[in-house]
């Protein structure tokens, strides 16, 4: 049979996909939803024992998920012309190597380089596992086997916090990091069994790969350095302008490239672009509190890390049973597009709702706010990308699927830096001092001034829920007027 894009053209039907291609895919996908979540529980643990604190401990999660974003773009665009599968394997070595050197790593700068290198494989398994997907299955098999990939990411997002944790007390944290490094050599293994799968062969855009990662590297350094160097510090302007320069360079680019990495009629499909969006405005709902509220339990509240990701299940075992649930209703008649604007509701009314968290009674306080916004990730997950891909030619499915994951991933890194810059931000505005303000976000509080270390800690994350939770309905609404009255077409 024939699939039908959304421009009308005719796309060959793929060949049967291996049985080995779904849940090879599925376990890449659940490992790197994994090492997103469960990082952040081992936060206060690298800073004691690695002595970091501020940007550079914020690093060990910011430069994993800013390689994830920079990458999967590239990633996507290179699958589709080297091979789908070709480019899972070598990506799982690589998230491999970054582990394991992640777990023997004496200092941060060198935890923080080997982060940036599992980033890079994560987006490599992501991309071309979702490319593998959208080549090897049509129709209502393609919108299943994306919801199991969103309900697999949820379960690598819920057991994450939790499992790191246990591994966490019972090994360490680079105990915990050599688990992954394992597991990562297996779905490598894996990879070598399924089928390859490529479109036409195309000269790789090297310009426009450098200049997206560049721009992408320069402003996040930008983000996550200016609250310590300060705003105006000329490293800080210089590598702000010099990733502006780089964005509009690589735009450029992208008009005249014959093999583009993003072609530019992708960014112009207004539906497309809207459930992108969608996905993009769900990432900023999710990551701030998945990564920072485990260390305001730990220092506000006082759990340990066991308990700290026990508790965050109320946030991500939603995103485990909604994908499915999503896919389920849509199946059954009901609009897409409707249960994406609940969704996003719900991720920003949980946000908004966090501005009443204080260090008593926290997780009782913070149990329907995460609830919220937990089942509204679930349901992002399970609809956006089956919609989303139902957009684009058969021929571009790695490059929409490295944008539609350089999207999330984008904001999971900018939302990182944005919300550890404020809260470092709003706690030196409140304490006086950077280097005391950079210690408190960190989670290491001092027994003299805990009192005032706590109320201030406490402000600062009320003032930066308050920015996240607003940015959220501004985005809601944009998504709402992109994808209004623009129903994918059904492939047969």
């Amino acid at each position: 049979m024939e699939s039908t894009t959304a421009e009308g053209a005719k796309a060959p039907a793929a060949a049967r996909p291996s049985p080995l291609t779904l849940p090879v895919v599925l376990a890449g996908v659940v490992l790197v939803a994994m090492s997103i979540s469960g990082t952040a529980v081992a936060l206060p643990e690298i800073g004691r024992e690695l002595n970091a604190s501020g940007p550079a401990l914020n690093w060990v999660v910011a430069g994993y998920n800013l390689a994830f974003a920079a990458m999967t773009l590239v990633a996507g665009s290179t699958a589709d012309r080297v091979g789908r599968r070709r480019t899972f394997v070598v990506s799982a070595l690589i998230f491999s190597a970054g582990f394991l050197a992640t777990a023997v790593s004496p200092s941060i700068v060198l935890t923080d380089t080997a982060r940036i290198v599992s980033g890079a494989g994560g987006a490599g398994i992501m991309a071309a596992g979702g490319a593998l997907l959208a080549s090897g299955y049509q129709g209502a098999a393609r919108n299943r086997a994306f919801a199991l990939m969103g309900t697999m990411a949820g379960v690598g997002i819920a057991v994450g916090p939790t499992l790191s944790g246990l591994l966490i007390s019972a090994t360490g944290w680079r105990g915990s990091f050599a688990v992954f490094t394992v597991i990562a050599l297996l779905v490598a293994l894996g990879g070598t069994r399924v089928r390859e799968s490529r479109s036409a062969a195309g000269r790789t855009d090297w310009v426009g790969s450098v200049l997206f990662v560049a721009a992408l590297a320069l402003l996040m350094f930008a983000l996550l350095e200016a609250p310590s160097l300060g705003w105006t510090d000329p490293a800080v302007v210089g590598t702000a302008g010099g990733g502006l320069v780089a964005l509009i360079a690589f735009a450029a680019v992208q008009r005249r490239s014959a093999s583009p990495v993003l072609d530019p009629a992708l960014v112009a499909n207004r539906g497309f672009l809207g459930w992108s969006l969608a996905t993009l405005t769900t990432s900023i709902g999710f990551l701030g509190v998945l990564v920072f509220l485990p260390t305001y339990l730990q220092s506000a509240a006082g759990l340990t890390p066991a308990a700290a990701g026990a508790a965050m299940l109320l946030l991500t075992a939603p995103v485990l049973v909604m994908p499915m649930a999503a896919v389920t209703l849509v199946a059954k008649g009901v609009p897409a597009r409707l249960l994406i604007v609940l969704a996003l509701l719900l991720v920003a009314a949980g946000n908004l709702c966090l501005v009443t968290l204080g260090p008593r009674g926290t997780v009782v306080i913070a149990a329907l706010p995460l609830l919220m916004i937990g089942v509204g990730m679930g349901m992002s997950f399970g609809i956006t990308d089956g919609q989303a891909m139902s957009l684009v030619p058969a021929d571009s499915v790695g490059m929409a699927a490295g944008f539609l994951n350089t999207l999330r991933g984008a904001a999971e890194a900018m939302v990182i830096a944005a919300f550890g810059a404020a809260l470092l931000g709003f706690l030196t505005s409140r304490l006086g001092d950077s280097g005391q303000a950079a210690a408190v976000s960190s989670g290491r509080l001092t027994a003299a001034d805990r009192g005032s270390e706590l109320a201030a800690f406490t402000r600062a994350w009320h003032l930066t829920q308050l920015g996240i939770g607003v940015l959220c309905l501004v985005l809601s609404a944009v998504v709402v007027v992109l994808v209004a009255g623009r129903r994918p077409r059904r492939t047969a």
